[in-house]
């Protein structure tokens, strides 16, 4: 059974763009197309391959189609890309899409120098999707990336998993905060009683911390900022404590306007380079890359 280009495409473009109007806008037909397209790719497969959700998602069935299709786009743009053929619609040499996934921590810290080194290139563009780094694997699995950084160590079927380094988050808070709230010391008491802040529902780093404290059940008032900047700020500003990269709170621990709430305790956290087990010369430069800026911020031991 051969399965028709044009379905497929129309199937991985909802998945890409999460809908079946953003799908037809990127390949100039109109919603009603894009629907039956897909209709008659999962009659052709005799199963639902796409969840008609906002975001449109695979279904089981459809993960394994939704993989080879983007092995099959990857596949083809290094091919025109090294042929030096023209986009048409964009009137550039055509660029090989990555679609990868990491964690905010990352995005904002080390993984800015990939940045600086495909700054000059044209031939790769980066897809990123920022998640936990506890559950960016999900997105792996699901084939919807390609590449990814995350804490699981453990190879994703299809993938090959590589140690990039340490991230240390330390446990930071502003001197005023500090006097505010744990002027009597640091204990299950004053631990319960101080805000606390999380990125997300899915961030426990707090807690993984909290663990090392104390076995007391812990849970103070807590807020929730999913952006790096904003996070930051809120701690800066008294407003609570968390967990924040050593990285990001450098300048600021020697400027005093933050310290360290239990020191020298810390929380590490092991990061590892997923990538799909696939011949690419633009998934091998990226990878390159990614182990190159990661090798220059990262620890390369956790500490016991």
């Amino acid at each position: 059974m051969k399965i028709d280009n044009a379905q497929l495409a129309a199937f991985a473009e909802a998945i890409r763009e999460g809908s079946f109007d953003l799908a037809a806008r990127k390949l100039n037909v109109t919603p009603s197309a894009i629907s039956q397209r897909i209709k008659l790719l999962e009659e052709r497969m005799g199963q639902v391959l796409i969840q008609r959700s906002t975001p449109c998602q695979a279904t089981a069935a459809g993960r394994p189609l939704l993989r080879y299709a983007e092995e099959l786009a990857l596949l083809e743009s290094e091919a025109l890309s090294a042929l030096g053929v023209v986009d048409t619609d964009a009137g550039t040499p055509f660029s090989v899409r990555i679609p990868m996934v990491i964690n905010a921590d990352s995005l904002d810290s080390w993984f800015l120098e990939v940045f600086d080194d495909l700054a000059a290139s044209t031939t790769i563009t980066l897809d990123l999707r920022v998640e936990d780094q506890d559950h960016s694997v999900l997105l792996l699995r699901e084939g919807t990336v390609m590449a990814g950084v995350s804490a699981n160590a453990k190879a994703i079927q299809g993938c090959r998993v590589e140690a990039l380094g340490v991230m240390r988050y330390l446990a930071l808070a502003s001197p005023s905060y500090v006097e505010r709230h744990f002027s009597a010391g640091i204990n299950a008491e004053s631990l319960n009683a101080a805000p606390m802040l999380r990125f997300n529902k899915k961030d426990a780093l707090q807690q993984a911390f909290l663990a090392q404290l104390t076995d007391a059940v812990i849970k103070p008032p807590t807020h929730y900022l999913p952006t790096t900047r904003s996070f930051g700020e809120a701690v800066l500003r008294g407003m609570t404590w968390g967990m924040i990269p050593e990285q990001l709170a450098e300048a600021h621990l020697k400027a005093g306007q933050l310290v360290e709430l239990a020191a020298p305790r810390c929380l590490d956290v092991p990061l590892f380079w997923h990538r799909w087990r696939i011949t690419s010369s633009a998934l091998d430069s990226l990878s390159r890359l990614v182990h190159k800026a990661a090798g220059k911020a990262l620890r390369q031991t956790q500490a016991g």
